[in-house]
């Protein structure tokens, strides 16, 4: 019999995605009857407390670089990497004592550099091998991506969640690239294909009130048409999209339901014009909502494709400003027909919710579920 092991996952703290994408994992490992421990900080052990009761956690905050209101991305990053140098040393510190005091067998960081242990085995999760760089830049992907290398293969395994082949969701950013042999692709990671509840959609919104206020918990009302807003990523880009889209389609038909993404924050409704905001919603309530919604504008992160592709639906994705990583994305996922994009400076009173688009991935999903069963088959025996 297979011995019961102590799993520590840690995501990177630079928006919800990157905690979201390990509930799938997670719930595969609790499944293989593994003990399963969640380490990081505070908004994302909020999450994960409401996604996965009763799993224990510890208080592990990593390194968050932040998004600047007026600097690129890639400048912000670049002016703060002695300050991601101090944490992956101070993170690579403290991996050891936690590895003790919880007799860790395997740490699974999930875009969290300094993880690595000889004591026990360590998997490193990212979708980017190369990190973009702006086109002036471009030079430097090489050097990138042999640091980024050096990163991977301080561990035992680096999951991919993606597919290999030319059928995959990342496009260059982990395709046509040299890779370190210790890499795997586990297929897409979503919260929405690890509920055990495959219900019909039954969602109802509530019915807009003029003004903002607060709704009362319990019946959300009658049925109604509605397109659905997914914001995602750190501030303060978050509220400047949720702002222009507030602004852009308050009274305006048919109902606008703009999920927030706060789950530090009571589970609450606001209303405000023809707009309905959640600050949070259970996984099982926001597939729902997906899955019956007409139009959809989100962000292009990774996460919030790889959930929309589990659902079969396309979006509108306006790219986060100067985060290459989305602009790409959104770039390279509109030329696969599989999404059509904007620019966030490019919102104005012509834009409008595109049109419901089934995707018709369900292949896709089942051949993720292959890859990640593998890959965790892998990770589970007693050598590597």
């Amino acid at each position: 019999m297979e011995k019961r092991k102590n799993i520590l996952i840690c995501p990177l703290e630079w928006g919800l995605g990157h905690a979201t994408r390990m509930i799938p994992l997670a719930a595969e490992l609790l499944s293989l009857k593994h003990n399963v421990i969640f380490a990081s900080g505070k908004e994302h052990i909020s999450l994960i407390r409401r996604e996965l009761p009763g799993c224990p956690y510890i208080d592990f905050p990593g390194f968050n670089p932040g998004y600047s209101r007026y600097l690129p991305q890639y400048i912000s990053i670049f002016l703060k990497i002695p300050l991601l140098a101090y944490h992956i040393v101070l993170e690579h510190s403290r991996l050891k004592k936690i590895i003790r005091a919880h007799a860790i067998d395997i740490v699974i960081s999930d875009n969290r550099f300094g993880l690595w242990n000889r004591s026990v085995k360590t998997v490193y999760v990212t979708h980017m091998p190369l990190i973009p760089f702006p086109k002036k830049m471009k030079f430097s992907e090489a050097l990138g991506i042999f640091f980024h290398s050096q990163i991977i293969r301080q561990y035992d395994l680096c999951f991919i969640p993606d597919l290999p082949g030319p059928i995959n969701i990342s496009g260059r950013l982990s395709h046509g690239i040299s890779l370190p042999g210790n890499v795997r692709y586990i297929g897409i990671l979503s919260r929405f294909t690890s509920l055990d509840v495959t219900s019909d959609v039954d969602f109802k919104p509530p019915t807009p009130q003029r003004g903002l206020n607060k709704s009362p918990q319990g019946d959300l009302g009658v049925d109604l048409k509605y397109n659905t807003v997914i914001l995602s990523g750190p501030e303060p880009q978050k509220e400047i999209l949720k702002q222009k889209l507030i602004r852009l389609f308050k009274d305006k038909e048919p109902v606008t339901i703009m999920l927030e993404g706060k789950p530090g924050n009571p589970e609450e409704i606001n209303r405000t014009g023809n707009i309905i905001l959640f600050s949070h919603l259970p996984s099982a309530k926001m597939r729902d909502i997906i899955s019956g919604s007409g139009g959809i504008i989100s962000r292009s992160g990774y996460t919030t494709v790889m959930d929309l592709l589990s659902l079969n639906r396309s979006a509108l994705l306006i790219p986060t400003p100067g985060q290459t990583e989305q602009e790409y994305l959104a770039e390279y996922l509109s030329e696969q027909g599989l999404f059509s994009t904007i620019s966030q400076n490019s919102i104005n009173e012509e834009v409008s919710f595109p049109a419901k688009k089934s995707l018709h991935s369900s292949g896709l999903v089942e051949r993720s579920r292959i890859l990640l069963h593998d890959a965790l088959r892998e990770l589970s025996e007693e050598q590597l």
